[in-house]
């Protein structure tokens, strides 16, 4: 049964291999898997020996273990109530209780006094030890040289984390282990472990885990609540043909999930390739490398990942000055000059000694002469390199007072948090209300075209900026963790922007920030106004602004087209797994998914 060819489209995301897998343990269990198999059995072999006699065997078995002193003798587990019984089974099969199957224990911490030695290494196995996917035996600790172990746990048993965010993973171990608390294990008697597994890791069993764990902070599910969970036990011969058939299909998965993943691969090679060398070309090939990239949008432009790199390189030609390059050549058709930018520099460096001479800034120290060896690349004609400081008439820190944890009302003052600003965006929505017995800090209310930089944040996050828009709200304060930048009005501040946003600038900071963890790092003003950056005259900047908002644009709509197709994906899937799900059997699963590929944009 090739079930999978249904959902060869569905294989574009990695995520819904998980997914499909979860489907095809839920279809094991409910015995849809097999149910040709068992056709075929009845007409052909001998009857299969139902599931309550493979019961009564196992109970035999595990009475003449405790007679032998193998196992302890425990308290029957209560019978089934029928209103326990989640749904009818296919002939032969019948319902029990997971510690039915074989015989369970938790894990145990082994006291310093007293020790068992089984004479052999032995791993002690905690709950990173596990996954769905793999056991980890750890090396060392438990020995034949009088180690302390706990409880032995034989090969072949199934072992669950029952604490923490990682319950419910669980495998089989194929070796004698010891194991802690932490970890519940069932032995299944008579019964193949890959069975037990199939069944434990099915979407009803975990979803069972889940609803009888308890703790908030921290879930748990101890042995008694684990051993009651309700399981399906299929004829010993049905079980094996199980276990082959979801081997089989998670085959299929898998080499679906590779090939996906190195279709993925191949497509963000191939756009890191196509975006260095675009930002390597040289102006007048800027151009026909763009052309090229455009026509790929549909077929390699397919992640968030690739759009992300696509903004940064868009970012990195503007401040190159690549992006203009063709406006730079009409203006020199029409006769008009390119003038150099140190013009441009002398005025603010005038308007900036008024300015001291009047009292309304402090004198400051000289920034340093930008050496050679901090140059990365030229800059066109016209275009020269300066210290952010240079470009600066003021910066002025906001005020943290003691703030309510709500957001505040539109007529009531706030005070930005730092996510206000962190994220490419201004959103005034981040904010906190000040006390109504606090006095607002007026001056520091954020106003309309206020740079606002972050002085304080992640070392991702540290000096990310935001122009204000227009529409901001009255009555929002800065906090004392941004700065708020007053620039000459020879300078376009979203140039500065999209500069101090890029990658280049991105660099200097995590430099020069300084702070004891990644999360929380600082910088001071200093620091802030030796950054190096290109400067054009104000014409030029005027017209990367806005050639990169016409090009962030785009992104934003290639970023949609991406939302639209996942989203189309997440609904065809669910579609196809609510269809298989109540099929009958594998004959009736929907066998026109193949034909009816779901909408796409681009080519794959």
């Amino acid at each position: 049964m090739h079930l999978l060819e249904h959902f060869k489209e569905l294989t574009v995301h990695p995520k819904n291999a998980e997914k499909l897998k979860g489907l095809i343990l839920q279809l094991a269990v409910q015995g849809k898997l097999t149910q040709k198999w068992r056709s075929l059995r009845q007409a052909q072999g001998p009857p299969l020996e139902p599931a309550s006699l493979l019961l009564e065997k196992i109970r035999a078995e595990k009475e003449e273990m405790i007679k032998a002193g193998k196992i302890k003798k425990e308290k029957p587990l209560p019978s089934i109530e029928e209103a326990e019984i989640p749904g009818s089974l296919p002939n032969g099969w019948k319902w029990c209780k997971l510690g039915n199957s074989g015989y369970t224990q938790t894990g145990s911490t082994p006291p310093k006094n007293d020790f068992t030695n089984y004479g052999n290494f032995i791993p002690f196995l905690g709950p990173g030890d596990i996954s769905n996917q793999w056991m980890k035996y750890p090396k060392g600790g438990l020995s034949e040289k009088g180690i302390k172990i706990g409880r032995l746990i034989p090969k072949g048993s199934l072992m669950m984390v029952c604490i923490g965010g990682s319950i419910g993973k669980c495998n089989i171990n194929d070796m004698d282990v010891s194991c802690n608390q932490q970890i519940n294990t069932v032995s299944p008697l008579i019964i193949p472990p890959d069975y037990i597994k199939t069944v434990c890791q099915a979407p009803f069993f975990q979803k069972e885990v889940w609803v009888k764990s308890s703790g908030s902070a921290t879930p748990i599910i101890n042995k008694g609540k684990w051993e009651n969970i309700i399981i399906p036990i299929p004829p010993l011969e049905e079980q094996k043909a199980i276990v082959a058939t979801v081997n089989q299909l998670f085959a299929e998965v898998e080499q679906l999930e590779a090939l996906t993943k190195e279709r993925i691969k191949l497509k963000t090679d191939f756009v890191t390739s196509a975006l260095n060398q675009l930002t390597k070309a040289a102006e007048q090939d800027v151009a026909s490398h763009w052309s090229f990239i455009q026509q790929q949008f549909g077929t390699f432009f397919t992640e968030k990942s690739t759009i992300k790199k696509l903004r940064e390189t868009i970012l990195q030609l503007a401040v190159q000055g690549k992006l203009t390059h063709h406006w730079r050549t009409l203006r020199q058709a029409e006769g008009k000059p390119i003038k150099s930018a140190s013009d441009l520099l002398e005025k603010i460096k005038a308007e900036k000694g008024e300015l001291i001479k009047a009292g309304k800034i402090k004198k400051e120290k000289p920034l340093p002469e930008i050496s050679e060896e901090e140059i990365p690349y030229d800059l066109p004609e016209g275009w020269v390199w300066c210290r952010f400081g240079e470009l600066i008439i003021d910066i002025e820190a906001g005020k943290s007072p003691k703030c309510l944890p709500e957001t505040a009302n539109f007529d009531e003052w706030g005070v930005i948090k730092m996510s206000a600003i962190s994220w490419g965006a201004f959103n005034g929505k981040e904010n906190k209300a000040l006390p109504k017995d606090e006095t607002p800090f007026e001056d520091k209310e954020i106003k309309p075209g206020d740079f606002i930089l972050t002085r304080a944040n992640t070392s991702d996050l540290i000096a990310k900026s935001v122009i204000v828009p227009d529409s901001v709200r009255a009555k929002l304060l800065l906090n004392d963790k941004t700065l708020r930048i007053r620039f000459s009005n020879l300078i376009s501040p979203e140039f500065l922007n999209l500069y101090n946003n890029g990658g280049q600038a991105r660099e200097h900071y995590k430099k020069v920030s300084s702070g004891t963890s990644d999360s929380m790092q600082n910088i001071s003003r200093e620091n802030i106004k030796l950054l190096i950056l290109p400067l054009p005259r104000l014409e030029e900047q005027k017209a990367i602004v806005e050639k990169v908002n016409a090009l962030m644009t785009l992104c934003d709509k290639l970023e949609q087209e991406i939302d639209i197709h996942q989203n189309t994906q997440k609904q065809w899937m669910q579609g196809c797994l609510r269809e298989v799900v109540k099929a009958k059997a594998p004959d009736e699963l929907p066998l026109n998914m193949a034909a009816e590929p779901i909408p796409r944009y681009g080519n794959k």
